[in-house]
């Protein structure tokens, strides 16, 4: 038993090894070096609680990372230097953001650091609670006010009060925390329940589902900035850095998810918002809704801005990019689902991307459209965070969905190519072309055009005038002589088509009229022909057409004979003439065929 065990162990060893050996090997991962590694960190956490900041003043940046824990207990917000944890503090909810920001110009430059957790806000000050501010309270539904107060007075029970908020549920009412949690209680629970907090008063408050930053007056990197976070409420708050007050309060269609800010709070700022309902919404300074909305077809899993457009990852599975104003400019399908996004900003060279992470275990790198680089993972990776850490300035950091850490360090002779690898020139592109050469008439041509350019743009110019003028003077006589098939008459909106039918020298004439008004009849109107009586005769020369519903299609026939045996043929006018009016209100000119039996004999 015990030597199954052992090989079995073996196996697990050689096949860890041979997965390690494969990932070094990866093409991508080449340009990076891999500075630390450990599976059982025990790091549950996403890129939105992950960041790095100078937080001592000493030049040496740290990570800081609110932990998820379980997602019920054993929320941390932990500081790492280097590879070693330096500091630990007890979250006491979930935590949906981290950022860390200057609030003062004192000295040492220390930044603070934000956790969004809940509805509110915990700010540390060297690694310390510092401050903790509270979202504002919403308004609570006078009925459900009231049913709790009954329920105090031992005015109605339990029961009648579980059916009364569940159809204010069912009705889209907005009901706060402790009306949720009691409609969800089993029958015998709901009394202890409302025992417990009936005497307590009753609060309705969201909770904060993104948090960003945003410079106040300066552009600096360690310039005072301003809080801006997104409620569950559907609204976007900017918030004061000293007093922690609000400055601003925006209001969307939905609920925000992802922020992206750009710009300065006293000068001008954008917001770009992803929302649930799964669209991306722009806010500008001075407005308090949502004007732009770019439309996503699937739900997005990440945002980021890359100069003054905005690329978004997809729940289908795809990387899209947007201008500004809400133009695509691009979409790459992707070989797994996305899980999270990073901005790669290397300064010193110059270079922006995006960092993808993949369901697949691989994180990729766009520049734009193009495809620069792809890192194998040992796991699937759930946070990303690329900056200065320690003193290393191309450092990105990895969790992974299993609770490991992953620090890789930018090789400083790393380059990437921008290029297609689905997409590329033809190969009879490479051919050169058998292009003559140039013969003497070509060089005089050539000769005469510059020596005599003026003369000939401005015989151009005066051909293109007298075209102009013969095309006006046409359009012209047509409207006075009503040779157009619609009527341009506004009192009798008419529309005319003729449809010849047969092979000769018997043809069937089909007149189509419409009247094309919404609620106006054409009444006494009458359909004629104008032939050559040498070559044609018409069974009907004139039909009475009494009246003509708005919107319907009426259909007149008459027989058209052929008496010449030429093998000639001509047109056919016909005209829609008013009761009282010398003037046709609409002509149709129909070129008769010739007739086949004629050019058969």
């Amino acid at each position: 038993m015990s030597s199954e065990v052992d090989l079995r162990s073996q196996r697990a060893v050689m096949s860890q090894r041979e997965e390690t050996e494969d990932i070094k090997s990866h093409e991508g991962n080449s340009k990076w070096l891999n500075a630390y590694y450990d599976p059982m960190a025990s790091l549950y956490t996403l890129s939105q609680c992950m960041t790095l900041s100078d937080i001592n003043a000493d030049g040496d940046s740290k990570l800081v990372i609110a932990d998820l824990g379980t997602g019920t207990a054993q929320m941390k917000l932990k500081v790492y230097k280097g590879t070693s944890l330096m500091s630990e503090n007890t979250l006491i909810d979930l935590p949906t953001g981290v950022v860390t920001f200057y609030m003062d110009i004192t000295e040492p430059r220390t930044p603070a650091i934000a956790v969004a957790s809940g509805p509110y806000m915990y700010i540390y000050k060297n690694l310390k609670p510092y401050f903790k501010f509270t979202l504002p309270s919403m308004e609570i539904n006078p009925v459900e006010s009231d049913l709790w107060s009954q329920v105090r007075d031992d005015k109605i029970d339990v029961m009648v009060l579980r059916e009364m908020l569940d159809g204010m549920r069912a009705e889209g009412t907005n009901l706060t925390v402790r009306s949720l949690k009691f409609c969800q209680l089993a029958q015998e629970d709901l009394e202890l329940f409302a025992n417990i907090h009936k005497h307590s008063p009753l609060k309705r408050q969201t909770v904060i589902t993104c948090l960003n930053t945003m410079k106040k007056s300066m552009a600096d990197d360690d310039a005072i900035s301003c809080l801006v976070l997104g409620t569950e409420s559907q609204q976007v708050y900017i918030l004061d850095p000293e007093a922690f007050t609000v400055l601003t309060t925006m209001t969307l269609p939905s609920v925000p998810v992802f922020l992206s800010v750009s710009g300065l709070y006293d000068v001008e700022f954008r917001l770009v918002v992803a929302c649930r309902n799964g669209n991306i919404y722009t806010l500008r300074r001075g407005a308090k809704t949502a004007k732009n909305c770019i439309e996503l077809n699937s739900q997005p899993v990440g945002l980021e801005r890359m100069g003054k457009n905005i690329v978004v990852g997809c729940m289908d599975e795809t990387l899209q990019c947007y201008t500004s104003k809400g133009k695509k400019l691009w979409l790459v399908k992707l070989p797994g689902s996305v899980t999270t996004m990073e901005v790669v900003d290397n300064k010193s060279k110059g270079f922006r991307a995006v960092l993808v992470a993949l369901s697949n275990c691989e994180v990729h790198m766009y520049k734009d459209k193009y495809l620069v680089n792809s890192i194998k993972t040992q796991d699937i990776v759930t946070g990303l965070k690329y900056g200065r850490f320690g003193r290393e300035d191309g450092t990105l950091i990895m969790t992974t969905k299993g609770g490991g850490l992953i620090v890789k360090i930018l090789k400083r002779t790393a380059q990437f190519e921008e290029k297609d690898p689905s997409a590329g020139p033809p190969a009879a592109q490479n051919i050169k072309l058998n292009v003559p050469k140039k013969t003497k008439l070509f060089v005089d041509q050539t000769m005469r055009e510059r020596e005599n350019a003026v003369t000939m743009h401005r015989m151009f110019q005066h051909d293109l005038y007298r075209l102009r003028l013969n095309t006006a003077r046409s359009y012209v006589k047509a409207l006075e002589n009503s040779l157009n098939p619609i009527s341009t008459n506004p009192a009798e909106p008419l529309k005319l088509s003729a449809q010849v039918q047969g092979i000769g020298p018997s043809f069937k004439l089909t007149v189509n009229l419409q009247n094309t008004s919404l609620n106006n009849p054409s009444m006494n109107l009458l359909i004629t022909f104008q032939y050559d009586d040498k070559l044609y005769a018409v069974q009907k020369t004139h039909i009475s057409v009494p009246m003509l519903v708005p919107g319907l299609n009426y259909a007149y026939e008459t027989f058209v004979e052929c008496l010449s045996d030429k093998g000639i043929s001509d047109t056919i006018k016909v005209f829609i003439l008013k009761q009282g009016r010398s003037v046709p209100i609409i002509t149709a000119v129909i070129a008769m065929p010739v007739s086949e039996t004629m050019v058969v004999v």
